[in-house]
């Protein structure tokens, strides 16, 4: 929750100070989830044997392409896989005997220690969007995003009470040239948020770029994870040079990254769900394997980015029930490796926030807690399958993430939760609207949305009769006139700036 304290007049002293202290904006941020629920276990150990195995006919048999990178196929062929050209067979149980090295969690470290979150176990941490291209901004267009649009989304993410990433490519910025995008973008996540934040993966430079910056930030990085960043599959089973190459600067350097296939069912990968786990373990293991042979002991996460596919149009969906148990079958499947998992995440298919796209985001956000996803990108902020991110369908996401940790925190049986002392209190025909026990716990009983608007009918007419969408274009408008950076040493700021501006005169493009 982001408050702006009212201020009043002063006559000095004391009261001054107590002034400035009502009237500065205060940021909270809750800490990740821990879950104090259950997981859905959907599938037998019957049928994930059944997977596993297949997975391994398909590493052994078919095999996985490393396009454009001798030096993978080189540490292929020394790690005991069979290679042909850019073909690599691995003979079963090689991938998972060197997944064993990958640690079952790691703490991300923030510039604010506070911020700092751990992935792995039973936690839950959230990001925002990753990718879109395209905007929709407060006046209803969609348009290709700009610089400032990055940085209103990461504003809102630092001021977002229930987010606890700042995320990567939350747009993108397309008025900045792309050679040098990168280090714009890391800055402002570094500079205008004090949570984690991702590191770039489009070009093995840019994910050096992304490390000494870091450096410039934190310091030294030995023994220290400050970064989490995406490598995507090209699914069916390939393993392209660009992300490779900056998985391997990641995982030398010790920074953690997210192996994910991107599959959309159906076109690239079976229609069925097994078919699609078998697939998406292969090449989770694969690339875990692979981050291994580079730096046994490096950060990974097993990610799975699965859509059904639309069989007249082509379109990919989302929220349906097959991603869903696609989803449950991936974190089971990981939790068997011992990985952090990541999936999950706002999404849907809808051209604007409205309630298509509440239906198919809050399908995933929840198959998602229930799913045991540890971090999940694209929490807030996705319209129209990625292409769009929305500033109004950010806060609409980001303050129904508070659910989440009011449902994953579990259900109190304590003397006060029993609640004992207020039925007899009130006793028969009376109401609990008064009694001690209520006037004790009602501010924190009930969670409450900060952009749903729950007043009587009349008081909503008199104020305007205002939608959701509405609502939301309302509380980002208010959310980035109350923007205040969190502190940073100058030192630091001038050194950014300087690293940044040397290596755009470096590369060639202002």
């Amino acid at each position: 929750m982001t408050e702006l304290a009212p201020g009043r007049r002063s006559r000095g002293g004391g009261g001054a100070a107590r002034r400035a202290e009502r009237t500065a904006v205060r940021i909270e941020a809750a800490r990740f989830i821990e879950r104090n629920i259950p997981v859905m276990d959907l599938f037998s150990d019957e049928a994930l044997d059944i997977i596993e195995a297949n997975a391994e006919t398909v590493l052994e048999e078919v095999g996985v392409v490393f396009s454009d990178n001798p030096k993978a196929i080189a540490r292929w062929k020394e790690a005991g896989a069979s290679v042909d050209g850019d073909r690599v067979r691995l003979p079963k149980g090689l991938a998972r005997t060197l997944c064993a090295t990958a640690p079952s969690s790691y703490v991300q470290e923030a510039r604010n220690p506070e911020r700092s979150v751990t992935v792995g176990g039973k936690t839950l941490v959230m990001a925002p969007v990753y990718g879109p291209p395209f905007v929709r901004d407060l006046d209803g267009v969609r348009r290709y995003a700009t610089m400032e649009d990055f940085r209103s989304f990461v504003k809102l993410g630092y001021m977002s009470k229930w987010l606890h990433h700042s995320g990567g490519t939350v747009c993108e910025p397309t008025d900045v040239p792309v050679p040098v995008r990168h280090l714009d973008m890391l800055q402002a996540h570094m500079v205008l948020s004090d949570k984690p934040y991702m590191g770039s993966v489009t070009d093995p430079s840019r994910a050096v770029d992304s490390v000494a910056m870091s450096e410039v930030l934190f310091g030294p990085l030995e023994g220290r994870t400050v970064t989490t960043s995406l490598i995507n599959i090209n699914s069916p089973l390939t393993f392209d040079g660009t992300m490779m190459g900056a998985l391997e600067i990641y995982a030398e350097a010790g920074q953690a990254c997210i192996i994910s296939p991107f599959i959309v069912g159906g076109a690239m990968a079976p229609v069925s769900v097994v078919g699609t786990l078998t697939q998406v373990l292969a090449e989770v293991m694969v690339g875990v394997a692979y981050s291994q042979l580079v730096k046994p002991g490096a950060p990974v996460i097993f990610g799975t980015f699965v859509t059904s596919i639309d069989m007249n149009s082509g379109a990919p969906t989302f929220g349906t029930p097959e991603a869903s148990q696609i989803l449950y079958g991936a974190g089971q499947l990981a939790r068997r490796l011992g990985l952090p998992f990541r999936s999950g995440g706002g999404l849907c298919g809808s051209k604007l926030p409205d309630a298509q796209a509440a239906y198919e985001s809050a399908n995933t956000l929840n198959a998602a807690l229930m799913g045991g996803v540890n971090f999940m990108l694209h929490s807030c902020g996705w319209l129209e399958g990625g292409l769009v991110a929305s500033l109004e369908k950010f806060v609409m996401d980001a303050d129904q993430l508070g659910t989440l940790h009011r449902m994953a925190a579990g259900v109190a049986s304590d003397e006060a939760a029993q609640a004992m002392d207020a039925i007899r209190e009130v006793g028969p025909g009376g109401h609990y609207l008064g009694c001690a026990h209520t006037q004790a716990h009602f501010k924190e009983a009930f969670w409450r949305s900060e952009v749903f608007d729950n007043k009587p009918f009349e008081t909503w007419e008199e104020e305007g009769a205002r939608d959701t969408q509405a609502l939301a274009r309302l509380r980002v408008q208010q959310l980035l006139e109350r923007y205040t950076p969190p502190p940073l040493d100058p030192a630091t700021a001038e050194a950014l700036d300087a690293f940044v501006a040397r290596r755009k005169e470096e590369i060639g493009t202002t």
